[in-house]
C-alpha cells in the first residue's frame, strides 16, 4: 500500500487545485504486493455534482495521473447528503488503492459532528495528497444592488429574509461560512442547499438565487464576463487569482 500512495501522491501533488484530499482506502488487498500497480482502471469519487470546483480539479488530477500511470483514471460523480453519498461508496469499496475520493472538509471533518451516525468513519481513508486550497469568494447575480460587503449587508439590514444564498447543504463548508457570515454582520438572508456547486452556479447564474460563496476558479471567468459580481474573498489578504476583489475585513 505504500508503493500505491506514493505512486498518486507523485502524480496529485504534479497538479494545482482547491480544498480537498484524495483519499484510498487504508487497507491493501491481500494479493496488492504481488501485482503491479496499477494494472487496471483509477476511480475517483467526487461527491458533488459535475461542473463545480472539486469536479474541475478531479479531472485536471484523473487526466495527469492517467498519463503518469497509464490506466485510465474515471471522475465518479456521486453527489448527495453533505457528502456522504460518495463517502459511503469509497468507505465500503475493496480497500486496493483502486478507489480514490476527492474528500472536503465536510467530509473528514465536518459531518462527524453534525450527524449524530455516518455510515463511514474518517479512519476508513489514508490521506493520499493535499489537492490545494482556496478561499472562498463570495458572488452575487447582477441583479442584487450591492458591488461589496458593505454594500450588501447595509441591503440585507434593509430588507431582512429576502435575500437567499446558495450552499452545498446542512454542514458543508459553504453552509458553515455563510452561518458564520451571518452571525457576525448580524443579518438574515435565506439559506438554499444545492448538491453540488455546478447546479448551484448554473442557478446563480440564471438569477433563481442571488448569491454563493464559489470558489475562485470557477467564479472569476464569470465575473470577468459580467455574469456575475464578486463582493468578496474570505481570506486575510487579496487573493492573487482576484487580486481586484476585497477581503470582507
Amino acid at each position: 500500500m505504500k508503493k500505491i500512495i506514493s505512486t498518486v501522491l507523485a502524480a496529485a501533488l504534479s497538479l494545482a487545485g482547491l480544498a480537498g484530499t484524495a483519499q484510498a482506502q487504508t487497507t491493501a488487498a491481500p494479493d496488492a504486493k504481488t501485482r503491479a500497480f496499477p494494472d487496471k482502471p483509477i476511480r475517483i469519487v467526487v461527491p458533488y455534482a459535475p461542473g463545480g470546483y472539486t469536479d474541475i480539479v478531479a479531472r485536471l488530477m484523473a487526466t495527469k495521473m492517467s498519463e503518469k500511470l497509464g490506466q485510465p483514471v474515471i471522475v465518479d460523480n456521486r453527489a448527495g447528503a453533505s457528502t456522504i453519498v460518495g463517502a459511503e461508496y469509497v468507505a465500503k469499496a475493496p480497500a486496493d488503492g483502486y478507489t480514490l475520493i476527492m474528500a472536503v472538509t465536510t467530509t473528514l471533518s465536518t459531518n462527524q459532528f453534525m450527524f449524530k451516525k455516518l455510515p463511514y468513519k474518517t479512519a476508513d481513508f489514508t490521506p493520499i495528497a493535499l489537492a490545494g486550497l482556496t478561499p472562498f469568494i463570495l458572488v452575487a447575480h447582477p441583479s442584487v444592488p450591492a458591488n461589496n460587503v458593505k454594500e450588501l449587508v447595509a441591503l440585507a439590514k434593509a430588507k431582512p429574509g429576502t435575500l437567499n444564498v446558495a450552499t452545498l447543504g446542512l454542514g458543508a463548508s459553504t453552509q458553515l461560512v455563510l452561518e458564520m457570515f451571518k452571525s457576525a454582520a448580524g443579518v438574515d438572508v435565506k439559506d438554499i442547499p444545492y448538491k453540488g456547486s455546478g447546479p448551484a452556479s448554473t442557478d446563480l447564474l440564471a438569477g433563481h438565487v442571488q448569491l454563493y460563496f464559489d470558489g475562485i476558479t470557477t467564479s472569476m471567468p464569470r465575473v470577468r464576463a459580467g455574469q456575475l459580481k464578486a463582493l468578496g474573498v474570505t481570506s486575510d489578504t487579496r487573493s492573487p487569482a482576484a487580486p481586484s476583489v476585497p477581503t470582507f475585513v
